[in-house]
């Protein structure tokens, strides 16, 4: 695992004299893997370390802390993800109102140049950055030459005829089109957590489930998915979900269920990670369990066909 640095404890020596991509990077699709891509081959290019930075908490979090939860990723998977990317480390700029009253001046001469030690900087051609987000790419490009440094700046990925964006996948998500979301992210979106332990209702009907918390990571549209679970062994299985609040049970609780195919045992405490590749249908009350048992066996069977 490449290493995870904070930005308030400086750059280690052998880090020093990095290339980094540098931009929030949630959910790391096209567009970010074009920044990324830029920095990493540069770096290689002139033999320099290559870091792909992310910004955490979100800034939309801390100037709106009461904002509906957006997160595509967690830090976790962007690490792994910027790791296959082929970086050699991944700096989070954590995002306080320390962070957030920098100047732009100070952010780059004296964080970027002096503190990380960094000798060149990539971003998007949209970003901005410092205090009122005065910085652009202009004034990063003046403010880097000036501190001895270099920047370069990567323009939109396009995607039949539509700037890839983080905010476009939200929306694919919101309206459950999973193989428009994945295009885009060049895999499906996934949720990463802990195995919780729930009310084992589905035990009782035959149909056993892992359940996840939602935590900060956007909503989806709810109800019955097509998945597959990454498991700690690093076994893919497929299986059915449900993600929502399950409106035939009370109290209604929001969760992610999963059913995996052709499997059992003990996963509880256990780190997954589910990937939602089709959705099947809405959330739906059902007035018996013979109804509720009855549907899920034909979600399973369509999810089955899908996912062959």
């Amino acid at each position: 695992m490449i290493p995870r640095l904070d930005h308030r404890e400086g750059m280690p020596a052998a880090l020093r004299g990095a290339i980094i991509a540098l931009g929030n990077f949630d959910g790391f699709h096209l567009g970010h893997q074009a920044v990324a891509g830029e920095a990493l081959r540069w770096a290689k290019a002139e033999g320099r370390p290559g870091i792909v930075a992310t910004f955490d908490p979100h800034p939309v979090r801390h100037f709106a802390p009461d904002a509906p939860p957006f997160r595509l990723t967690t830090l976790d998977q962007r690490q792994d993800l910027f790791e296959a990317a082929g970086a050699d480390a991944m700096l989070v700029f954590h995002f306080d109102g320390a962070l957030a009253g920098t100047t732009a001046e100070d952010f780059v001469g004296e964080l970027l140049a002096r503190q990380l030690g960094v000798a060149g900087v990539v971003t998007g051609e949209d970003f901005t950055f410092g205090k009122g987000r005065a910085g652009n790419v202009a004034v990063l490009a003046e403010l880097a030459r000036t501190n001895g440094m270099a920047a370069r700046a990567v323009g939109p990925v396009a995607d039949h005829g539509e700037v890839v964006s983080s905010s476009r996948i939200r929306d694919l998500l919101k309206a459950g089109d999973c193989p428009g979301a994945a295009e885009l992210l060049t895999r499906p979106f996934a949720i990463r957590g802990l195995v919780q332990h729930g009310a084992k209702l589905g035990r009782s009907i035959g149909y056993p489930t892992v359940n996840l918390e939602l935590g900060s990571y956007l909503r989806p549209r709810y109800g019955i998915y097509a998945v597959t679970a990454r498991l700690p062994d690093g076994s893919v299985v497929p299986g059915a979900a449900n993600l929502g609040v399950r409106p035939s049970f009370d109290p209604p609780v929001e969760l992610l269920e999963t059913f995996l195919f052709d499997w059992s045992g003990d996963l509880y405490g256990a780190e997954i990670e589910v990937a939602l590749h089709h959705y099947l249908r809405p959330e739906a009350k059902f007035d018996t369990l013979e109804a509720l048992t009855a549907q899920m066996e034909r979600d399973c069977d369509a999810a089955r066909g899908l996912l062959a």
